[in-house]
């Protein structure tokens, strides 16, 4: 015989069901809630395919990079040369439609479609949400880049501009070049992945992982296998991708503290020891959890890296930055149609280029959706697609602006001054460099190495998470041992790259990953196929179009029959005059998303019910 606690959450399951349900006594896809992953309901194992595959090519890949970085070093170059040269075309295509697609998802009607079931909150505050965001997102590429990549445009103007390098009009093209790289159309892809997921896992019930997403479009024979494929490639592009960001956020911390304390050149074994300290402290706020450890440093290093910008901003020449930034934004949008025009095929140049930069960094930012995709997913949940994607491709990219104009325009500006800038060993110590010509020199320097290694911790740990989410079948909070594996390979990789062959394994590697970017840059064109027809059947996107079509309706008959006066109110028309009438309620995929999840959370609940009677008996 039952319980009264199983009657009463049978009763309670039976009394939100019928209150989905319309009048043919089946549910109504336009009543459906939504419905999130809850680990209680699903079975998360480990799937060991998944991971002993992931572990098998980075064994190989890393034994490779060991016994033979030179032939792995040519193999790399020759592959991110045929990928630019053939395949440039086809990034830059994607590139607009993603963030075309995005700008649609956002400020359409879907717009107002929740990460989540109805009325679900935000888990975290904006401004937590947001500086997770950057720290998964940019990380480390922020410090590295922010003064070398517009100092290297402004001595030597891209592709696209005719300004002479070195001159005013060169900054412009500089800083709207390295925009290009870095602004809305980076964000845009990040988004894609990560409002995909997060509308899958957490408004339609499914696991939290890139494969789920192709629910709408994968037969069931080929759903397993290939979704298997895509899972795997994530976990391997998202380890070997924050393996190399590590490996130079390493590179820049080491070469900070010769600079700053004169001691040098520090070896492999610094290097080796830098790794393991942080190691320890990424796996320690990994396995405390996203509410936790990566919340706090991500709270802390938005918090460093505003103070070390405004250092440079005050310290630095104020008023020509004041100037700056608005002419920065103007060059960028100006200059899009240039930027965007420029192809391999335009010259010997313009193909160099852009299998150096533009092509390579469209490919870097596939390959890294996979990682910060899964990562921003998870701290997204709650939100709707309009602010998602306000605030996930607008936001960040205002404060790239702000930032690469600051760092950027200031490396500019000294260099015109004859600071001499770029007069350095290794692209590690263009923000030294600038720091060395501003006040307090000592101290710029070590918040910047402290930012580093913030930005290191951050990137480890959400990678780490994501790779065991991914080898756990999806489950958002994974055992805390997989974790720690995860977490010990990654660091791993890092140190066995950069023992074996130093920053010359590390960017064959880099270019590797850019390569695999190919595939993955298919896979998001049907990502994108996917991801729409779920937002096109939505409960939300149906019930607006019954009251779009039922007020029109509503409005022609009152007129007709009572002039101005009438009001609304339900009532039974002919079968093909209704609100309803252009919708199929016998497609069962219209509802089967929601019921299979909540026929396998209500008998999980009953079961689970049962086993706290059965114990609560026993005591």
């Amino acid at each position: 015989m039952p319980s009264a606690q199983q009657v009463s959450k049978q009763q309670e399951n039976q009394q939100s069901f019928k209150d989905l349900v319309g009048a043919n006594g089946a549910l109504h896809p336009a009543l459906l809630p939504g419905i999130s992953v809850d680990e209680d309901a699903k079975k998360f194992k480990v799937d060991w395919w998944v991971s002993g595959t992931a572990l098998v090519v980075v064994i190989a890949l890393v034994l490779l990079g060991i016994f033979d970085a030179e032939e792995l070093g040519e193999a790399a170059a020759a592959g991110v040369h045929w990928v630019s040269l053939n395949t440039g075309w086809f990034f830059t295509i994607l590139t607009i439609t993603v963030f075309a697609f995005m700008l649609i998802v956002g400020y359409s009607s879907k717009g107002n479609i929740p990460l989540g079931t109805d009325d679900e909150a935000p888990e975290f505050s904006t401004g937590s949400w947001i500086a997770m965001l950057f720290s998964a997102g940019m990380g480390i590429g922020l410090l590295f880049f922010g003064s070398y990549e517009p100092l290297h445009f402004f001595l030597n103007t891209p592709p696209g501009f005719s300004a002479t390098p070195g001159s005013p009009e060169a900054m412009n093209a500089a800083i709207g070049q390295t925009l290009l790289h870095w602004g809305p159309f980076a964000w845009s892809f990040y988004a894609l992945v990560g409002g995909a997921i997060a509308y899958s896992a957490y408004r339609r019930g499914r696991s939290p992982l890139i494969s789920a997403i192709f629910t709408p479009i994968f037969n069931e024979r080929l759903a397993m296998p290939l979704g298997r494929v895509i899972d795997t490639f994530a976990i391997l592009v998202t380890l070997f991708g924050t393996a190399v960001s590590l490996g130079l956020g390493a590179l820049q911390i080491c070469r900070g503290v010769e600079i700053v304390s004169g001691i040098g050149p520090l070896g492999n074994g610094a290097i080796i020891g830098l790794i393991v300290a942080l190691t320890i402290v990424f796996i320690f706020s990994a396995v405390s959890g996203v509410k936790r450890g990566i919340r706090i440093l991500s709270n802390i290093n938005m918090v460093v890296a505003l103070v070390l910008a405004l250092f440079v901003f005050i310290a630095g020449p104020t008023l020509f930055l004041l100037d700056f930034i608005p002419s920065a934004l103007v060059a960028f949008v100006g200059g899009l149609p240039a930027m965007l025009s420029v192809s391999a095929s335009s010259s010997t140049e313009a193909a160099a280029f852009m299998e150096s930069w533009t092509t390579y960094y469209w490919a870097w930012w596939v390959s890294w959706t996979p990682f910060v995709g899964m990562f921003i997913a998870r701290i997204s949940r709650g939100r709707t697609l309009r602010e998602f994607v306000t605030v996930v491709i607008i936001i960040p990219s205002i404060v790239c602006l702000l930032w690469f104009s600051i760092m950027g325009g200031t490396s500019m500006w000294m260099e015109m001054n004859g600071a001499e800038i770029s007069a350095v060993q290794s692209s590690q110590e263009y923000l030294f460099r600038v720091l060395d010509n501003l006040p307090f020199t000592a101290l710029a320097s070590v918040v910047a190495m402290f930012s580093l290694t913030i930005f290191f911790v951050t990137s480890a740990d959400s990678a780490s998470l994501v790779m065991a989410t991914t080898s756990q079948s999806g489950k958002s909070n994974p055992d805390k041992k997989l974790t720690v594996v995860w977490g010990v390979s990654l660091s791993a990789v890092a140190i066995t790259l950069l023992v074996a062959g130093g920053e010359e394994t590390v960017s064959a590697l880099q270019a590797l990953v850019t390569i695999a970017a190919l595939p993955f840059a298919i896979i998001l064109v049907f990502l994108m196929i996917a991801w729409w027809k779920d937002l096109s059947t939505d409960p939300l996107v149906l019930r607006r179009k019954y009251a779009t079509v039922a007020i029109e309706e509503g409005v022609r008959k009152g007129i007709r029959q009572h002039g101005d006066a009438f009001a609304f109110s339900a009532g039974v028309t002919e079968p093909d005059r209704g609100a309803g009438s252009w919708l199929d309620q016998k497609d069962s995929s219209l509802t089967d998303w929601y019921e299979d999840v909540a026929r396998d959370r209500n008998e999980d609940a009953d079961q689970k019910a049962a086993d706290e009677a059965e114990s609560a008996k026993s005591l």
